[in-house]
């Protein structure tokens, strides 16, 4: 299956689904991936297969290379909506996530202020109290919950530590409110094997009730400021995932926005 590794520190502009022009700030080895999550369906591979040789760019590296692309973006009048720390791997796992918050946030006042800045996390590192005040300053504050499934979740997001969904949640609620929630929908199976070496296929479809109900529940609890449900997009290292369809994630969308939350749907 094909991959993408994303260049670091900065890559793009690309054209985001939810965000629209987007530099992105990878704060991961531009070589491999580093992540708290192995998910079956990142675009980026399964943690295993791409290891990296380089280290992570350090604060001063991740800051002159976004001036100078901002700089150049001034000067081509193609001035970008937004400002995402996504890439390869997680990027509240960088040891100096705040201190790089804090700078981008100085340089995109400084060229481009009605940009916003957004973080792409999975949520595994809003425990630390650092990370949490950080992403309290940026304007998107966009956290991953697919589910609130424990079977689910070590299935097909595949933690690489601790992760105890209850506590996430606790921890999601503690932004009150100044949190968008990201969600991903998918539909088909995949193959396992049980304790005694047997594979046979496992529905990886979050799409039901028995997923969607409880999912809703955590969501009305932590109330954020907005909801993002979207389906694969590219191609998975993990065969046998299908997209979501339209009327699936958009009856989603619709149950969010019934609790008074607005909600997008990504295709």
């Amino acid at each position: 299956m094909s991959t993408i590794i994303y260049p670091s520190p900065i890559f793009g502009p690309i054209h985001s689904r939810r965000l629209g022009i987007s530099l992105g700030i990878n704060l991961m080895p531009a070589d491999g991936k580093v992540c708290s999550f192995n998910c079956i369906y990142c675009e980026c591979g399964l943690n295993e297969n791409h290891r990296p040789k380089l280290p992570r760019p350090t604060p001063e590296q991740v800051a002159q290379r976004l001036e100078q692309k901002l700089q150049e973006m001034v000067a081509d009048g193609q001035l970008p909506d937004v400002l995402t720390f996504a890439g390869n791997g997680e990027p509240t796992c960088h040891p100096h996530f705040a201190e790089i918050i804090d700078e981008t946030l100085r340089l995109r006042d400084r060229y481009c202020p009605k940009a916003k800045v957004s973080v792409l996390s999975n949520s595994t590192m809003i425990h630390r109290q650092q990370v949490h005040d950080a992403l309290m300053r940026v304007d998107n504050n966009i956290l991953k919950l697919d589910t609130v499934d424990p079977e689910y979740i070590n299935m097909v997001d595949q933690p690489t530590g601790a992760y105890d969904v209850r506590e996430v949640t606790e921890r999601l609620k503690a932004f009150r409110g100044h949190v968008i929630i990201q969600t991903m929908f998918m539909r088909g199976s995949i193959l396992r094997s049980d304790a005694c070496g047997v594979r046979s296929e496992v529905s990886v479809d979050n799409t039901a009730e028995e997923y969607v109900g409880p999912w809703l529940d955590a969501v009305r609890e932590i109330n954020p400021q907005q909801v993002m449900v979207y389906t694969i997009d590219r191609e998975t290292p993990t065969a046998g995932l299908l997209k979501a369809t339209h009327e699936q994630l958009d009856a989603i969308r619709d149950r969010v926005i019934a609790l008074g939350i607005p909600c997008s749907a990504s295709y």
